[in-house]
């Protein structure tokens, strides 16, 4: 994967987007686990009253409080709310919200001076009196069970009812102890108080704040429904949110992997564009095919999987873990233990399967291969009655293909159902653990349900990384079979300074002693070959089965280069010039011929894009196509199916000569080019091409002697050897080699 990594430059922005709104998703989505804790702690248990600071509390109940305060708490208290009182300037404005104003005199918490510093210290400071305060109003008016408050609970005052005279208030008799032994119950208040946590103090306070505001009028059901939906809103908007980021994400994502995709596409196929025959030696045609499809495909979607949960995955996983251990650190070892038993989990699925991805794609490239073979020659297959092994064969590979697939699905399809029990023993762990702690007044209920949510996305996370462990080692394969196409070295390249044909360009084809091993072979194809081929004659070449004939129009190509000798035209070796300017000057028929789909048109202007109906014409005349051609309906526009299978062998071959001769070329190259042409059709191609092509230098392939008879130049080959070199009659005369076949095709009569 590292070698392509170049490959996202372009998309870098796309990229750096995705992550910042990834980060931004994966904060949404922790956030929302809090918001509900607070819809359950505060919205539910304490009614939508945030803390233990009431924006209003009456006088009495203020200096009730008053007494389990020290003066400088007292002080803050008085420094930050105002008394109001029926004779207050802004009665008018506030009596319609506290109606009871009439009548009694209100403390009112004065908006200006509660920030969030004195606010937190008055919540800490009230927490403990109010609390104090409406336990002590609930147990007064029974002794017995003041009495069993004072022995056994935190608030024990360390005196008993006994000592109250009759008919006198409790908190009356308080005020009227003297400042030490007040002090003194002050102190052993808040030391008890100390054991309790500090959130759950402050839900226990809230119920006298409720309590409070009942007894002023406030409707405490209108606070609780609008903190509710409050909450409840920007848990919608956190969502909402939270789903254009995905969708945003989802889009970059895709939009990068495709144009990567499309990216590495188009750089292999330039690249195998440009290999020599070494290279496609080397890569069967059936595995760039997969290299180009299927490896790039899977690429594809790895890129989207990083961009989407790569990146995600982690900031959810470590965030989860902070925002856990804040609703309660003492519950770790719960996510730690499910932790590590999933990436115990993940090693052990990718240390089997691991092995499985890296064959994988070989099987891909075999079934291809087979599907592709079987294809192009179904023919054949028919004709033979071979269709039943053709069967068996591909039965073969499919079946080795499934079985792969079949035992890494095996190993996966543990994966998810052992996820789905881990989150869920997760989840019925912090429940049992966290029940305890909130029957114990350690922890609150909502704190509970967030920690459990959090431990759930934690264990997402990880659920997310396992997918990319399953996807990676495939795709890694994938991506290093293209590099291994990309980092080829074509063994044909160009000079660093080629060198420029000449204006007066005469198109004279030397042979120098040319010699030529095919890479990975042990003897030379053709050895020590010399000859020149001029421009207005016609050089052919003849010989059996194997003897290197198109070996050398190859090398002529560059489709391969010498190994020993050189080829030079008009004296230039044609290593000293561009590919592109040397087959430029060069008109192909190749052996096999090549139809693109599209129209005998278009086939024929692949070889000059430029190319007047007059000019395609012409040619077609020359390569004996005419007749055929005007008895098609469409004529030129006749459609041409993929390889030329609506045409006939020898329609084929004229097109392919025709398509030479419309590049006006002054070499052109025949190879073997009318094998599939009769007698008659292959003399009167000779014949038009000896009239129309006088002055190019036309190099002939095959294997007919009534063929290369006119021939101004005919080169006989055996073995890879040169063993005759003349006319027709000089070598019927000189070469025993060309005798022998020519009396295997002629009789003596028609060879003079």
């Amino acid at each position: 994967m590292v070698h392509l990594t170049k490959y996202t430059k372009p998309y870098l922005p796309m990229i750096l987007l995705a992550v910042v709104l990834l980060f931004a998703q994966a904060n949404f989505d922790l956030a929302l686990p809090d918001y509900f804790s607070r819809i359950v702690n505060v919205g539910i248990q304490q009614n939508g009253i945030e803390d233990a600071v009431p924006i209003t509390i009456r006088e009495s109940q203020m200096n009730r409080t008053f007494l389990f305060m020290s003066e400088e708490n007292k002080s803050l208290i008085l420094n930050t709310y105002d008394l109001k009182s029926n004779e207050s300037d802004d009665f008018l404005d506030l009596v319609d919200k506290f109606p009871i104003l009439r009548n009694e005199t209100l403390y009112i918490l004065n908006q200006e001076k509660d920030n969030d510093t004195v606010h937190e210290q008055i919540n800490e400071v009230l927490s403990s009196a109010l609390l104090v305060v409406f336990t002590l109003e609930q147990f007064q008016s029974n002794s017995s069970d003041f009495q069993n408050l004072n022995q056994n609970s935190n608030f024990s005052l360390g005196f008993n009812m006994s000592m109250i005279p009759p008919g006198m208030d409790l908190f009356n008799f308080l005020s009227l102890l003297p400042q030490t032994q007040l002090l003194e119950i002050r102190t052993s208040i808040n030391q008890r108080l100390l054991a309790l946590d500090e959130n759950m103090l402050t839900q226990a306070a809230v119920f006298a704040v409720k309590a409070e505001y009942e007894q002023i009028g406030i409707n405490t059901e209108k606070i609780q429904l609008n903190y509710i939906f409050r909450v409840g809103g920007l848990m919608l908007l956190l969502t909402l949110l939270s789903a254009i980021c995905t969708i945003i994400v989802g889009y970059l994502s895709a939009k990068t992997a495709a144009g990567l995709a499309k990216d590495l596409r188009h750089d292999v196929f330039e690249k195998v564009e440009y290999f020599a025959n070494a290279e496609f030696d080397r890569f069967s045609t059936a595995s760039l095919i997969t290299r180009t499809t299927n490896d790039i495909t899977q690429i594809q979607l790895v890129v989207i999987m990083i961009i989407r949960l790569v990146v995600y995955a982690p900031i959810l996983g470590i965030g989860g873990i902070i925002r856990a251990f804040s609703k309660d650190a003492s519950m770790w070892w719960i996510i730690a233990i499910a932790v590590g038993f999933l990436i115990s989990l993940i090693l052990i699925i990718i240390k089997i399967a691991l092995p499985k991805f890296k064959s994988i794609q070989n099987l891909v490239d075999r079934l291809n291969l087979v599907a592709r073979e079987n294809l192009s020659g179904i023919m054949v297959i028919r004709a033979f009655n071979m269709q039943k092994f053709e069967e068996k064969r591909f039965d073969k590979a499919n079946a080795d293909l499934t079985g792969v697939s079949l035992y890494i699905n095996r190993v996966l399809v543990v994966l998810m159902p052992v996820m789905m029990f881990t989150m869920n023993t997760l989840a019925a762990t912090i429940i049992w653990v966290g029940s305890h702690r909130v029957a114990d007044a350690n922890m609150q209920i909502g704190d509970m349900m967030a920690f459990m949510q959090y431990a759930i996305q934690i264990a997402m996370a990880f659920l997310m990384l396992s997918m990319m462990f399953i996807l990676l080692p495939r795709a890694s394969v994938s991506a290093n079979r293209i590099a291994e196409v990309l980092a080829v070295d074509p063994s044909i390249k160009d000079p660093s300074q080629p060198i420029t044909w000449n204006e007066n360009f005469q198109g004279v084809v030397e042979f120098d002693n040319v010699s030529f091993k095919y890479p990975g072979g042990e003897a030379n194809a053709v050895e020590n070959i010399s000859f020149t081929a001029y421009p207005g004659k016609t050089t052919a070449f003849i010989g059996a089965t194997g003897s290197g004939k198109s070996t050398l129009l190859n090398l002529l190509l560059r489709f391969y280069d010498v190994s020993e000798g050189a080829i030079r035209i008009d004296g230039i070796d044609i290593r000293n010039v561009s590919q592109h300017a040397l087959r430029e000057k060069i008109g192909y028929v190749p052996q096999k011929n090549v139809l693109f789909s599209g129209t005998i048109k278009s086939n024929l202007q692949y070889a000059n894009a430029n190319a007047d109906n007059e000019l395609l014409t012409q040619a077609i005349q020359i390569a004996q196509a005419e007749e055929f051609v005007e008895q098609l309906p469409e004529k030129l526009e006749y459609p041409i199916a993929q390889g030329g299978q609506n045409v006939s062998g020898g329609q084929k071959q004229r097109l392919a000569i025709a398509r030479a001769l419309v590049k006006q070329a002054p070499i052109n190259i025949l190879d073997d080019s009318s094998s599939a042409l009769d007698f008659k059709t292959d003399a009167a191609l000779r014949q038009s091409l000896r009239e129309e092509m006088k002055n190019t230098t036309l190099l002939l392939v095959t294997q007919r002697v009534a063929t290369v008879m006119n021939a101004d130049q005919i080169i006989v080959l055996e073995d890879g050897y040169l063993v005759g070199k003349g006319t027709h009659q000089e070598l019927l005369e000189k070469c025993d080699v060309y005798k022998e076949i020519a009396l295997s095709q002629l009789a003596m009569e028609e060879l003079q």
